[in-house]
């Protein structure tokens, strides 16, 4: 029998726990169960002792919940072929009649859509360009809908490019692959993993609500950002190329990446008590996490 002090935790709900979710897991305060697509994501994370279910987020079938759900995570990429996410709609609907505290939603900053370089707040009205931003868009509109009608607290993340340990473009400096050069990308809106999941914590642990962009705040150019991993790693820097160049050598995939350009700013974060870290350390910290930091840098 449990005693008067030994109330059970309420679990944290992860739905998609892959290269944020497992940081967020490890962060959180136990007990946390992550969702994810296949057994060998389970087994991967069991090894890191994080929980997990293999679970068909688009199944709508109702999913094995804890007793006590405090709050949810949501971090799975959208679902579907049109410009709604069909996979975040088969989840909520999965939760039937639960009400957990909070929901936070890991969006993207791409909702923006091309603002010719120009500065894009919270409050800035969302212009997705793409199919994907879409998606996300309507992703958004989702959670404050079903948090709305049940009046659970909801938090909204509109996320740049996320990058730490394991996620540097090592591989690519290395194989000597070119990048754009300034003048054919538009400002980079990135943010350090870790500082992203202290952000998730602050909301899934505090009072906050509501949209939040979720970046460093230095809009250093692709280039750029190359090229101090390759000094901070000891890697000759990478060539510079035009965009004419490009396609045929990178592909349009790489260069879809670099078709709008906006400059996203974070007038709210410093309410969560989170301070991004620069770009320059945090291309120190994920090297020396990963034992690789130049002895001469």
């Amino acid at each position: 029998m449990l005693g008067p002090m030994e109330i059970p935790r309420e679990t944290c709900l992860l739905s998609g726990c892959g290269y944020t979710g497992a940081r967020l897991a490890r962060r959180l305060a136990p007990p946390v169960l992550g969702l994810v697509r296949t057994g060998a994501s389970v087994a991967a994370l069991a090894q890191a002792r994080i929980p997990a279910l293999a679970v068909d987020l688009d199944g709508g079938e109702p999913l094995p919940l804890p007793d006590r759900l405090g709050a949810v995570a949501y971090l799975a990429p959208p679902g579907g072929s049109g410009s709604q996410d069909e996979r975040l709609r088969h989840f909520l609907a999965s939760l039937g009649p639960v009400r957990p505290r909070s929901v936070l939603y890991l969006s993207t900053t791409a909702v923006y859509g091309d603002t010719a370089g120009a500065p894009a707040d919270e409050d800035a009205p969302a212009a997705p360009g793409d199919t994907r931003a879409r998606q996300r868009l309507d992703a958004e509109g989702q959670i404050r809908a079903w948090c709305g009608a049940r009046e659970i607290r909801w938090a909204v993340f509109r996320v740049g490019a996320i990058y730490g340990p394991f996620r540097l473009p090592l591989d690519r400096l290395r194989r000597g692959e070119p990048v754009l050069r300034e003048e054919d990308t538009g400002p980079g809106n990135r943010i350090h993993v870790d500082d992203l999941v202290a952000a998730c914590a602050a909301v899934l642990e505090g009072p906050a609500e509501g949209i939040f962009n979720l970046v460093d705040g230095v809009p250093w150019s692709p280039a750029a950002f190359a090229d101090r991993v390759a000094f901070h790693a000891g890697l000759p820097r990478p060539p510079r190329i035009g965009r004419s160049e490009a396609e045929p050598r990178l592909g349009p995939a790489y260069l879809s990446f670099f078709r709008e350009r906006r400059r996203v700013v974070s007038s709210r974060l410093a309410g969560l008590g989170v301070v991004p870290r620069t770009p320059e350390a945090g291309i120190r910290d994920s090297l020396r996490e990963m034992g690789l930091e130049s002895p001469g840098a």
